[in-house]
């Protein structure tokens, strides 16, 4: 199990600090770490280079999440361990792709605030919830004009994973570090929220893409 463990974490947090939004600098030539909010997630760069290379970087971002829970998934097929077991190993790695996303060590550990990968590992979780939680994460989000209201959702989707089809204890206890650790990484937007400076969806909606006319 420690062997698991181990490998579970630190290959999630290998493939979590592959950021998309390396591919957009690539792209625009932007570093995305120096605007907006400074952070390399795909929030700030819709804010920066506009929706299109936003989703650009969510996509990428969603992507490793659903990688490297699939991949891991098919190894523990193999190794006949109980499913309590299995659950708790397929949270854990979840959980390294996040915090790699979120702490890469070349950024200093200062890189995203793991929305987008968290979809990413919660479709492979289970992709009913993973799906459930992406629309709430819409809806919620332009219904409030906010984005952070809707990634506050998405982490109670999470939960709602870790409760139901999930096994034992520690995929609860996984899913609520990481919903702290999101209100955590979330502090300055909620404060901006609250005196009216954050940016509103509907303004990055709004915001032509880099390099457009």
């Amino acid at each position: 199990m420690l062997f698991w463990t181990i490998s579970a974490l630190i290959s999630g947090y290998i493939i979590g600090s592959l950021h998309g939004s390396l591919i957009s600098q690539l792209l625009t030539g932007v570093n995305i770490k120096k605007e907006g909010v400074k952070n390399s997630g795909a929030s700030n760069a819709a804010i920066v280079l506009g929706w299109k290379y936003g989703a650009l970087v969510a996509v990428l971002d969603i992507a490793k999440g659903i990688l490297a829970v699939a991949g891991f998934r098919l190894l523990l097929d193999a190794s006949a361990l109980p499913d309590g077991t299995v659950w708790t190993l397929l949270f854990t790695i979840g959980a390294g792709v996040v915090c790699g996303h979120n702490f890469p060590i070349y950024m200093k550990f200062n890189g995203g605030k793991g929305t987008a990968p968290l979809i990413g590992v919660m479709l492979a979780l289970d992709w009913r919830f993973g799906i459930a939680g992406l629309l709430l994460l819409v809806i919620v989000s332009l219904a409030t004009d906010y984005l952070v209201a809707g990634v506050l959702v998405l982490y109670v989707t999470l939960l709602a994973v870790a409760v139901f089809p999930a096994d034992g204890f520690w995929p609860v206890a996984i899913a609520i570090l990481l919903f702290a650790m999101s209100i955590w990484k979330h502090t300055e937007n909620i404060a901006r929220v609250k005196d009216g400076t954050e940016k509103r969806v509907s303004a990055v909606l709004r915001k032509k893409t880099a390099g457009s006319a």
